[in-house]
């Protein structure tokens, strides 16, 4: 800004000769120059005129300013009052922000860092330990972050990008998640129902052993009066099996030498027949 004492004309000031006031208006000046030779000539011997003398020519600025002001163009008018919006948009950002628990933890570890800094005695060097500490405190928290800053933005888009992975994993998983249900849903069906087959089975084989028995105790007492030949050996229940075995080998090995025993066997099978 112009001083406003350099606007007084230098014809205007006068070195005071002590013989008498300089009271006359020489040609050519208004009113306003000649006002203004008088004030420097009293702001000689008045420091504090001059001061009233800035602080007229300050309020004749403001005036020409708010007068520039109100002729300005509708854009230009515009573009002030969308920079009001957006001041007072980031303001209320700003407030809402101060009201999380974010910013209370940032502001905590601020309060603290000044604290220690201020407590720390000047010209004093960290340990050797705080330096082997200095890569882990560069990796600083996500509460450490300024809001509104390039970082910021930069580690919120780096974080939406993780998330959006994360969620496309997600997404594959259940997929995955969902077919080994199916499978598992068709094995445990199958598993059922070899549940059901083994306990059918179980119960044929309880019938079959139960047959069995009543086979062996008919067949050794039906032939325990035919002796085996050569040895003479008579079934028993615990022995029938093995009777049985020598029986038939006897009878295919010398059909024609046993055909009296054959005969005998061919009648105690139809004996149990009926």
């Amino acid at each position: 800004m112009e001083n406003p004492m350099s606007s007084l004309s230098p014809s205007c000031i006068h070195e005071d000769d002590g013989s008498k006031e300089n009271t006359d208006v020489p040609p050519g000046l208004n009113h306003s120059e000649g006002s203004c030779c008088g004030s420097a000539s009293q702001s000689a011997n008045r420091p504090d005129f001059a001061e009233d003398v800035l602080q007229n020519q300050l309020l004749r600025n403001d005036s020409f300013i708010t007068a520039e002001n109100r002729e300005l163009r509708p854009e230009e008018e515009r573009y002030l009052d969308e920079a009001d919006r957006d001041k007072e948009r980031y303001m209320k950002e700003l407030e809402q922000y101060q009201k999380t628990e974010a910013y209370k933890v940032f502001s905590r570890k601020t309060q603290d860092r000044q604290k220690g800094k201020t407590h720390r005695p000047e010209g004093t060097r960290p340990a050797a330990h705080d330096h082997q500490k200095e890569p882990d405190t560069k990796e600083r928290s996500v509460f450490d972050i300024p809001i509104f800053t390039e970082e910021f933005l930069n580690h919120s888009k780096a974080r939406e990008a993780e998330l959006r992975q994360l969620r496309k994993s997600n997404m594959e998983f259940e997929e995955r998640n969902a077919a080994l249900q199916k499978h598992v849903e068709s094995m445990r069906t199958a598993v059922e129902k070899l549940e059901v087959d083994v306990i059918h089975e179980r119960g044929r084989n309880t019938v079959l052993q139960q047959h069995l028995e009543t086979l062996r105790q008919a067949l050794a007492s039906s032939f325990a009066g035919v002796p085996l030949p050569g040895s003479g050996e008579i079934p028993t229940l615990d022995t029938i099996d093995s009777y049985m075995n020598r029986l038939h080998h006897l009878i295919l090995a010398n059909p024609q030498e046993n055909e009296t025993l054959i005969a005998t066997v061919r009648e105690v099978v139809n004996h149990l027949e009926r």
